[in-house]
């Protein structure tokens, strides 16, 4: 559990840290430089970045000596599971023309619509009369019963 915690905080780091220096890391690497490796401290070992490709590893010391393991890349995730919803999209498109039904109509939005954010009703005071009336007997109700289980506890003893 902390190592997969360990990896959730590397990946945090890691994004943090390519969001911030995402421009400079995407300038090519000058070719007299032979500086392959870049290495960031975390908590539990090391941050590895590869100069050639960008790929990220988290490099841990173990018993056996150190290793490092690839962080997983959660942008080629997401672009594997969109390519997948695509290719279910087309399938199921094309399972929906082989039975002769019609595909749905795309939704968009009306051309006059606007963006706003739908107003919130408030109660009118007949509303809230209503529910503090409720509210009120509720607990009159409450405080009675109260009464009656001390007054049978106090009978019993």
């Amino acid at each position: 559990m902390a190592r997969l915690a360990a990896r959730a905080a590397a990946s945090a780091v890691l994004t943090g840290a390519l969001f911030v220096a995402g421009p400079a890391l995407a300038q090519s690497t000058p070719p007299e430089s032979d500086v392959r490796f870049s290495f960031h401290k975390v908590e539990d070992g090391f941050l590895r970045l590869d100069g050639r490709n960008g790929q990220v590893s988290l490099c841990q010391h173990r018993p056996a000596g150190w290793s490092c393991e690839t962080v997983p890349d959660e942008r080629a995730a997401l672009e594997s599971e969109i390519a997948r919803l695509q290719n279910s999209n087309a399938a199921l498109k094309k399972d929906l023309l082989a039975r002769g039904l019609p595909l749905p109509e795309p939704s968009r939005p009306e051309p006059g619509a606007t963006g706003k954010a739908p107003e919130l009703k408030l109660p009118s005071q007949a509303d809230i009369d209503r529910v503090m009336s409720f509210v009120e007997k509720v607990w009159r109700r409450l405080i009675e019963m109260m009464g009656q289980v001390q007054k049978d506890m106090s009978g019993k003893t």
